[in-house]
């Protein structure tokens, strides 16, 4: 035996030992990372409302009155200061600004703006906590959603809900820390599966797509005829065998793959039982909508997601596509405001009628915001706008939020930011915080450099913290 061979089948007989106690101890199959939280948490758990294509916060959230009186008039260069476009409008004449046609109305104790295209959110917006100036460098959809997504907009970087599983692991060993659901929308901007992905992480953090449908996972459910003891037969002798490549190669994704196969096993129990919701009482489809009764709504989903949070799971993901409004958006965006209102809502009521949106951080918002000037030809009933990274709003509930606020200060244009900005690293500084978590020390090395989600910025913004 070479030192070579000594050194890989040591690690390898040490590392079996671990798997085998991990397998047995269950609960810990997913743990996190030694020293982490880094101190008391906020939240125990994510649910993160990514709104595909990016929701204009002037018909929703950023009320701008003053914009009537500027309707029609060329956007001023000392606003846009020479602002990179996109290739959608670089090459128009004129910038027109564009008021938008929806009406505002301040709701709560708090006072909050919000249009009417969002009469439920309204009803809770003494529980949500606005920002108002999020902002990104990234002005296209795949770079930004990357960035939201990953910390940087470029492909191969671990998602936030990989991260966050691979620091502080999952309340459960029925089934994955990290699960992604997304609505059957109909049309927008593609999402890959790398914004979920585990890239140079352990392959274990990656996010589970669940989908509609009787097998909300693929390949799940056993064959006809094979039975659930042949199941544990076959696992136990495969994961001899994967143990044995182990011990000769001593590469770690062979033990995350033996993990994976025994969170499978368990998954077959766990997820028939969570995917049926037909005992949910009727007073929950009130709060989320009857489109909650149709599997791959994002209504639906948003109850998934409250059942899958009440069985421990760690981040989960929502995606809602068609936001992205460069024309006809006085039609096309109410009927995306219908699909996610109610159910958003509901969700927040859900958790708080629960005893659980103390413990739950909740966000909603897109990768960017959308131009105060109208991309295209402005008529008196049609427009669109462009997309704008500069400010933009998202809102945040529970999990140690400060409820009832509004966060950041834009200009009367609502197109650059006058106080608070918020950058999407601080934003998710901010919620890594809430979990516990310190930004600056969860880290993974590759290839001789330390990663991590905030890649070289981010600060945590406590004042929107209690």
């Amino acid at each position: 035996m070479t030192r070579r061979d000594f050194f890989i089948r040591g690690s390898g007989g040490l590392g079996v030992a671990a798997l085998a106690q991990l397998l047995r101890a269950g609960s810990t199959a997913h743990g996190g990372q030694p020293g982490f939280p880094n101190f008391p948490a906020r939240a125990k758990r994510v649910i993160y409302l990514f709104q595909s294509g990016g929701p204009s916060q002037y018909e929703l959230f950023d009320y701008k009155p003053r914009l009537k009186q500027f309707a029609g008039t060329d956007l001023p260069d000392s606003v846009r200061q020479g602002q990179r476009l996109t290739g959608m409008s670089a090459s128009q004449s004129s910038f027109p600004v564009v008021p938008s046609k929806f009406a505002f109305a301040q709701h709560g104790e708090s006072g909050a703006w919000i249009s009417e295209l969002l009469p439920y959110t309204a009803k809770v917006a003494d529980q949500l906590a606005f920002i108002k100036t999020v902002n990104t460098e990234e002005i296209n959809h795949d770079p930004a959603a990357t960035m939201a997504q990953t910390g940087f907009r470029l492909g191969g970087r671990p998602s936030m809900g990989a991260w966050i599983s691979y620091g502080i692991g999952c309340e459960t060993d029925n089934l994955p820390a990290f699960v992604v659901m997304i609505s059957n929308s109909g049309g927008g901007q593609p999402l890959y599966d790398r914004l979920w992905g585990s890239a140079f992480l352990p392959s274990k953090y990656q996010g589970v797509k669940f989908r509609s449908g009787k097998d909300p996972v693929l390949y799940l459910s056993n064959p006809s005829g094979f039975t659930t003891d042949n199941r544990r037969t076959y696992l136990d002798e495969l994961a001899q065998l994967n143990q044995a490549s182990y011990q000769d190669y001593g590469d770690p994704e062979i033990n995350a793959r033996i993990s994976q196969y025994e969170m499978a096993f368990r998954m077959q129990a766990s997820v028939p039982e969570l995917a049926d919701i037909s005992k949910e009482p009727q007073h929950v489809f009130d709060l989320y909508g009857e489109d909650a009764r149709k599997p791959g709504t994002f209504a639906a989903n948003c109850l998934v997601a409250r059942r899958l949070a009440e069985r421990g799971v760690r981040f989960i993901q929502l995606y809602h596509r068609d936001w992205d409004h460069h024309g006809n958006l006085p039609v096309d965006l109410p009927k995306r405001c219908k699909d996610v209102d109610q159910a958003s809502a509901g969700l927040i009521l859900d958790l708080k009628e629960r005893g659980m949106l103390d413990d739950t951080l909740v966000i909603w918002g897109g990768e960017f915001g959308r131009t105060v000037y109208c991309q295209g030809h402005l008529t008196a009933t049609d427009y669109g706008r462009d997309h704008h990274g500069r400010c933009f709003t998202m809102w945040l509930a529970g999990g140690g939020v400060k409820p009832g606020i509004t966060f950041g200060e834009t200009d009367d244009y609502g197109y650059n930011i006058v106080r608070d900005g918020v950058h999407v690293h601080d934003l998710q500084a901010t919620i890594l915080y809430s979990l516990g978590i310190d930004h600056l020390r969860l880290t993974y090395k590759f290839q001789g450099r330390e990663f991590r989600l905030t890649d070289v910025g981010g600060r945590v913004v406590k004042d929107v913290l209690t």
